[in-house]
C-alpha cells in the first residue's frame, strides 16, 4: 500500500479523498491555486502546495507543476478525483513516466473511452447496444445535414467527441437548428476538451439516464454495484441522483442485464479501478443503450456507497496499489434507497444561471441517514473560476418514499447565507407528484413559470455614500509574507492611503464604475431589465457577441454568450427591436446586473 498520495483536485472531492486516506493510514498532500489558499481541503491535508494562480489552466490543469510537486514531496501516487486531469490520458502516461502511480484506469482505457466516437465503435464491436448514430466524427456542417436528413432523422443530438458533463452537447429539433447546434457543440468541445470534432446521435426526447457503477482490479475481477438513476438534469447536467432506480423502472432482471452490459464494456477496454457506464433507458420498451463511460470516480458515487456499503474511493486506491477488490459480485447487495441533491450556486428562477459569491453563515444538516460531502465553510468563496458546486447532500432510508421525506427534512435544515443556491429548487421538485411517480420531470425543468416562482427575494438597496464625500475606492494588492501570497483589499476615499500605495509596485484592481453606472446596474439587477435594457443575469466573462450595434433582433435571438463557472450561458434578446447600445466586447468581465445591450423598438 502507498504511504503518501497527492490529490490533484479541489473542493468536496479533495476532502472526500483525504478522508479515505486518513482511514487507510496514508499521508495526504493537497495542491491549491492562489484563490483556494484558505480552502478546507488545504487545511485538511497533511501537506499543501501552491501550484499557480486562480485560472485552472495555470493551476489544477498544470500537469507539469503537479508532477513537480509530487516528486518534491515524495508522493507515490496521484489521485485525480473527477474533472480537471481525471480523464487525461496524457497525464496518466506522464505519471507513469515519472514513476508515480495514477489512481485510475490505464491510459489506453482513458483513450478508448475518452473519444466518444471510438467508444461507440468499440461497444458496437463488443455487442453492446449503442444509441443509433455515427461512430465516426462528422467533419462539416454539410455532412451533418446530409446524415441527419438521410440516416438519423430529427431530432438529432450533436456531441463533442471528447465531451462530457453536459458540455459539447447540443440538440437540433428540426433542420433549421442544426447549424447552431453543430457550431455550439464544436466550440465547447474545443474550449473544454481541446477537440472540436463532433458526432451525431438520434436524440431520445424523454429517456431515463441510468448508469452502472463498475469496479475492476488487476487480477481479472470486474463487478458492478447496481445502477443509479440520474434523470433529473438541466442542460444535460445532473441535479439529483438516486440509487437504485425506482423499482417500477428497473427490476431485478433489467438490473442484471444492464449490469452485464456495463461489465462487458469495462472488460472490452481492460479497465481497472472505479468507473461508470452511462446509458439511456426507454422506460416503455426497456431498451437500454450505451451512452459513454466515465473513466473516473463519479460525482454521484455517494448514493451507491450508501446502498451497498462499499467505499468506492478506497477500492480504487487499493486497486491502484495492486491489491484485489475486497468484494466479489456475490457480495454486492442493495439495501434501502439513497438520494443525492447537488447544492449548486445557481439561480433556478433565471434558467439556472450561475450565482457565484461568498458564503455567510453556514450550517450543514445532520441526523440519521444524512451525509454531506462539501469543501466549503462560512466565509468560503464560490468563484466563477470553477464549477458552481457548493456541496452534495445525500440521504439514505429504507425505501424511496422515506428517503424523499428525509431529504426534504435535511434540505430544510441546510443554512447557506449570502449565496443563491438550488436548495429551494430541490425542496420544490421533491415535493411534486412527478417526483413521487418517478418521472424525469423535464416538463418542470423547462417550465419558466414554475421556475420563476422560485425567485429569491430582492436584497435591500445599499444606502448611497454621503453627498459631501468622494466615492470610496477599492484597491486589491498581492502581498508576499514569508513566501506565501495574500490578496489584500483596501477600501478608502480617493487619494487616501489605498490610492497612494498603488505606486509602490502593488497591483490595483481596474477602475470602479461611476456612481451613475453602478446605480443603473443595481436597478437593472433588481428588475431583470428596465424595458429596453438587457442585463447580465450572472457574473462571468463575455465569450462571444454574435450581434452588433444597429442590428435588428427578434425576441429570443442570442445577443451574447457568457462563460461562467465552466458553463456557456446564452443570453437572448428579451424583446424585438434594434440594438441601440452594445457596451460589451468579447473577453470582457461582467457582473450580475451589468448592462449587456439596450434594445429599442424599431
Amino acid at each position: 500500500m502507498f504511504s503518501k498520495i497527492l490529490i490533484a483536485n479541489r473542493g468536496e472531492i479533495a476532502v472526500r479523498i483525504i478522508r479515505a486516506l486518513d482511514e487507510l493510514g496514508i499521508a495526504s498532500v493537497a495542491v491549491y491555486s492562489e484563490l483556494d489558499r484558505d480552502a478546507p481541503h488545504v487545511a485538511r491535508a497533511g501537506e499543501a502546495y501552491l501550484i499557480g494562480p486562480a485560472e485552472a489552466a495555470k493551476s489544477y490543469l498544470n500537469a507539469e507543476r503537479i508532477l513537480e510537486v509530487a516528486g518534491r514531496c515524495g508522493a507515490e501516487a496521484i489521485h485525480p478525483g473527477y474533472g480537471f486531469l481525471a480523464e487525461n490520458a496524457a497525464f496518466a502516461r506522464a505519471c507513469e513516466e515519472a514513476g508515480i502511480v495514477f489512481i485510475g484506469p490505464p491510459a489506453s482505457a482513458i483513450d478508448a473511452m475518452g473519444s466518444k466516437t471510438r467508444a461507440r465503435e468499440l461497444m458496437r464491436d463488443a455487442g453492446v447496444p449503442i444509441v443509433p448514430g455515427t461512430v465516426e466524427a462528422v467533419a462539416t456542417l454539410k455532412d451533418a445535414e446530409r446524415i441527419a436528413a438521410d440516416e438519423i432523422g430529427y431530432p438529432v443530438a450533436v456531441k463533442a467527441a471528447g465531451g462530457g458533463g453536459g458540455k459539447g452537447f447540443r440538440v437540433a429539433l428540426e433542420p433549421g437548428e442544426l447549424k447552431s447546434a453543430f457550431e455550439g457543440a464544436a466550440r465547447e468541445g474545443e474550449k473544454f476538451f481541446s477537440d472540436a470534432t463532433v458526432y451525431l446521435e438520434r436524440y431520445l426526447p424523454d429517456p431515463r439516464h441510468v448508469e452502472v457503477q463498475v469496479l475492476a482490479d488487476g487480477h481479472g475481477t470486474t463487478i458492478h454495484l447496481g445502477e443509479r438513476d440520474c434523470s433529473i438534469q438541466r442542460r444535460h447536467q445532473k441535479l439529483i441522483e438516486e440509487s437504485p432506480a425506482p423499482e417500477w423502472i428497473v427490476d431485478e432482471a433489467l438490473r442484471e442485464r444492464i449490469g452485464t452490459i456495463a461489465v462487458e464494456a469495462a472488460k472490452a477496454v481492460d479497465y481497472r479501478g472505479a468507473g461508470t457506464v452511462e446509458g439511456l433507458l426507454d422506460s416503455e420498451t426497456k431498451e437500454y443503450y450505451f451512452l459513454e463511460m466515465n473513466t473516473r470516480v463519479q460525482v454521484e458515487h455517494t448514493v451507491t456507497e450508501m446502498t451497498t456499503g462499499i467505499d468506492i474511493v478506497k477500492e480504487g486506491i487499493r486497486v491502484a496499489a495492486g491489491e484485489p477488490l475486497s468484494v466479489g459480485q456475490a457480495d454486492v447487495v442493495l439495501r434501502g434507497h439513497a438520494i443525492e441533491c447537488r447544492i449548486n450556486a445557481e439561480d433556478a428562477s433565471t434558467k439556472f444561471a450561475p450565482a457565484p459569491g461568498r458564503i455567510g453563515a453556514y450550517v450543514e444538516p445532520g441526523g440519521p441517514g444524512v451525509r454531506v460531502d462539501s469543501g466549503v465553510r462560512a466565509g468560503s468563496e464560490i468563484s466563477p473560476m470553477y464549477d458552481p458546486m457548493v456541496a452534495k447532500l445525500i440521504v439514505w432510508d429504507a425505501d424511496r418514499e422515506q428517503a424523499t421525506a428525509r431529504m426534504l427534512r435535511a434540505l430544510a435544515e441546510y443554512e447557506i447565507e449570502g449565496l443563491k443556491t438550488l436548495i429551494a429548487f430541490h425542496r420544490a421538485l421533491l415535493a411534486t407528484e412527478q417526483w413521487a411517480r418517478g418521472e424525469t420531470c423535464r416538463d418542470l425543468l423547462e417550465d419558466r413559470e414554475w421556475l420563476a416562482a422560485l425567485a429569491f427575494d430582492k436584497p435591500p438597496a445599499a444606502p448611497p455614500p454621503p453627498a459631501d464625500e468622494g466615492e470610496p475606492v477599492e484597491q486589491t494588492y498581492v502581498v508576499e509574507v514569508s513566501g506565501r501570497k495574500f490578496d489584500v483589499r483596501v477600501i478608502g476615499p480617493p487619494g487616501g492611503p489605498g490610492a497612494a500605495a498603488a505606486g509602490n509596485g502593488a497591483q490595483p484592481t481596474p477602475k470602479r464604475p461611476t456612481r451613475a453606472a453602478r446605480e443603473r446596474s443595481a436597478e437593472t439587477a433588481s428588475n431583470g431589465h428596465d424595458g429596453d435594457t438587457l442585463a447580465s443575469p450572472m457574473q462571468g466573462n463575455v465569450w462571444k457577441v454574435p450581434v452588433q450595434a444597429g442590428q435588428q433582433v427578434v425576441a429570443g435571438e442570442i445577443v451574447t454568450i457568457i462563460e461562467a463557472m465552466k458553463m456557456e450561458n446564452e443570453i437572448t434578446a428579451h424583446k424585438a427591436g434594434v440594438i441601440a447600445e452594445l457596451p460589451i466586447s468579447e473577453g470582457d468581465a461582467v457582473r450580475s446586473g451589468d448592462v449587456l445591450a439596450v434594445i429599442r423598438d424599431a
